[in-house]
C-alpha cells in the first residue's frame, strides 16, 4: 500500500462521520434517534436500503460468481423487482397506517403483544447471528488486501476499529446519520467499481463482446443444474427472488426501518422501488467487472489462474492491479460496504427491542435513571458488544461454522413472511393457533437447513424461504383442524 492509498483510506474515515453527522443534525429524543423525525427525502432513503442489503460481501462475491458464472446476479434482480412491486403495494400501506416503530408492530396489533415479540426476537437473533458473519467475514477480504501491500493488522485490531468508527456517528446521529452515511458509502463503491469496469474495458482486446458472448458470460441464468440447488435458474430467480424480496422488504425490521421513516406512502414506495433499481445498477456493474477480470486471465478457470476460491479473483486485481490512489478508494469502498450494513444492523435492532419490548425497557430505564434517548444509546452499546463477540466466535470456529450462521437468517424469513400473508388473508385467525405454528416452523428450517441437501448440496437460500411458508401454512392448517375438533 503506498501513502496515497493510506492518505484515501484515512480522509474517507475521517471524513465519513463528520459529513453524516453534519447532515444528521442534533438528536434530543428517542422518537428521533430511531425514526429519523420522518422528514428524510426517498432518495437518500432508498440509497440507504441499497447500501443495507449489500455489504463486503456482495462487492466481493458478485465479480467472482460473474467470473465462473457470468451475469446471474442481474436475473436474480429482476425477481428482486417483482417482489418489491408487491411490498409496495400490499405490505406498505400497513405500515403507513398507523405510528409504527418496527416492522412487528402490525403483527401485535393483529395478534396480540406476545406474537409481536416473537417474531422480534427470532429477527434480534437471527440477525445477530448474520451481522456477525458478514462483519467477521467482510474483514477478511480488507485483511488480505491489507496483507498483499504489507500493511497487515490484527483481526481484532480491524474488528475493533470497524466497530468503533460505526458507532462514532450511529450513537450520535442515530437513523438520520445511518441513512446519510450509507448513501455517501453507496456512492463510493459505486464509484470505484465503474472506475474498476472502465480501467478493464480500456484493457481489453478487441472483440471482447463477441467473446463473452460466445462463452455465455451474458447469460441471466443458470440452466443445467440439479434443481433447488442454486439460485440462479430461471425459476429460482424469477419466483424464488421474488419471494425472497417480499421477506427481507416486507417483514425484515433492517429493510423495513427505512420506509417507516418516509415522510408518507408515495416517498416510501418511491424509496422501495428505487433500490430495485438501484441493487440491479450494482449487480450489473460488478457483474460486469466479473466477467471483463474472466478476460483479463485470458479465459482461464478460477484453478489454472491460481484462484482457490471466486472470492479470492476481485480482491486479487484491487490489491496487485489497481493504479495507486484507486486502490485506496476501493479499500475505503470495502470498508464502506461493511460498515454500511452494520450501522443499518444496530438501528434496526436497537429499535426492535425498544419498540416490541416497550414495557420491559421502560422499566430498565428507570432503574438505570436514563432518558429514553440514554436508553437507546446503551441498547445500541449491548448490540454492538455483543455482535463483537460473535464475530470472534465465528474467527474461532470452523469454514461451516460461517456458512451455517451466514444461512441463518433464511430460517426466519419463510415463517415470518407467512405469518405477515396469514394476518392479512384470513381474518378469523387467531393467536393461540398461529404463534404455536411459528415457534416450531423456525427450528424446523434451522434443521432443514442443516440437513436437508437434495443431490449432496445444500438447499439454495430461496428455496428454504419457500419451504418455511409451506411449513408454517401446513402447522397453522394442522392446529387448526385439531382446534375445531376438539370443540365439538
Amino acid at each position: 500500500m503506498t501513502f496515497s492509498d493510506l492518505l484515501v483510506m484515512l480522509a474517507y474515515l475521517t471524513a465519513l462521520p463528520l459529513l453524516a453527522l453534519g447532515l444528521a443534525g442534533r438528536q434530543t429524543s428517542a422518537t428521533a434517534y430511531l425514526e429519523g423525525h420522518g422528514d428524510l427525502p426517498w432518495w437518500a432513503l432508498c440509497l440507504s436500503l441499497v447500501a443495507t442489503e449489500t455489504s463486503t460481501l456482495t462487492l466481493i462475491s458478485v465479480p467472482g460468481i460473474a467470473y465462473g458464472s457470468g451475469m446471474v446476479f442481474v436475473g436474480l434482480a429482476l425477481g428482486y423487482l417483482i417482489g418489491r412491486a408487491i411490498v409496495a403495494w400490499k405490505f406498505l400501506p400497513l405500515y403507513q397506517s398507523g405510528k409504527m416503530l418496527s416492522a412487528y408492530d402490525w403483527l401485535g396489533q393483529r395478534f396480540g403483544a406476545s406474537m409481536q415479540r416473537m417474531a422480534s426476537s427470532t429477527f434480534l437473533i437471527t440477525r445477530l447471528l448474520a451481522e456477525a458473519v458478514r462483519l467477521f467475514a467482510g474483514m477478511l477480504p480488507i485483511a488480505a488486501m491489507l496483507d498483499a501491500t504489507h500493511m497487515g493488522l490484527p483481526h481484532a485490531v480491524l474488528l475493533g476499529g470497524i466497530m468503533l468508527v460505526t458507532l462514532f456517528y450511529t450513537l450520535c446521529g442515530g437513523l438520520r446519520a445511518v441513512v446519510w452515511s450509507d448513501s455517501i458509502q453507496f456512492g463510493l463503491y459505486l464509484f470505484g467499481s465503474a472506475a474498476c469496469l472502465a480501467l478493464l474495458w480500456h484493457a481489453a482486446p478487441a472483440g471482447v463482446l463477441h467473446t463473452l458472448h460466445a462463452a455465455g458470460r451474458f447469460d441471466l441464468f443458470v440452466i443445467h443444474t440439479p434443481p433447488f440447488t442454486s439460485s440462479f435458474t430461471p425459476l429460482a430467480a424469477l419466483l424464488g427472488g421474488t419471494v425472497l424480496s417480499v421477506a427481507s422488504h416486507g417483514t425484515d425490521q433492517l429493510m423495513v426501518q427505512r420506509v417507516l421513516a418516509a415522510r408518507c406512502l408515495r416517498d416510501a414506495r418511491l424509496a422501495l422501488m428505487g433500490s430495485a433499481v438501484g441493487v440491479g445498477l450494482l449487480f450489473a456493474l460488478l457483474s460486469g467487472v466479473g466477467v471483463l477480470l474472466w478476460v483479463h486471465h485470458g479465459g482461464a478457470t478460477l484453478h489454472q489462474a491460481g484462484f482457490a476460491t471466486p472470492d479470492a479473483v476481485f480482491p486479487a486485481y484491487i490489491a496487485q492491479e489497481l493504479p495507486s490512489g484507486l486502490r485506496g478508494l476501493m479499500l475505503a469502498g470495502v470498508l464502506a460496504a461493511t460498515m454500511g450494513s452494520l450501522s443499518a444492523t444496530l438501528s434496526a435492532m436497537t429499535a426492535a427491542t425498544v419498540g416490541d419490548f416497550a414495557a420491559p425497557c421502560a422499566w430498565a430505564a428507570r432503574r438505570l435513571g436514563l432518558s429514553g434517548l440514554g436508553f437507546a444509546r446503551v441498547i445500541t452499546l449491548v448490540w454492538a458488544g455483543a455482535l463483537v463477540l460473535c464475530a470472534g466466535m465465528f474467527a474461532q470456529g470452523s469454514q461451516s461454522a460461517v456458512l451455517v450462521g451466514l444461512s441463518i437468517a433464511a430460517c426466519g424469513y419463510g415463517p415470518m413472511l407467512a405469518s405477515f400473508i396469514a394476518g392479512m388473508a384470513w381474518p378469523g385467525l387467531k393467536a393461540r393457533t398461529l404463534a404455536p405454528a411459528f415457534g416450531l416452523s423456525v427450528p424446523l428450517m434451522v434443521l432443514a437447513m442443516m440437513y436437508l441437501h437434495p443431490y449432496g448440496k445444500p438447499l439454495a437460500f430461496v428455496w428454504l424461504i419457500v419451504l418455511g411458508m409451506i411449513t408454517l401454512f401446513g402447522l397453522v392448517g394442522l392446529r387448526y383442524v385439531i382446534q375445531k375438533k376438539n370443540h365439538r
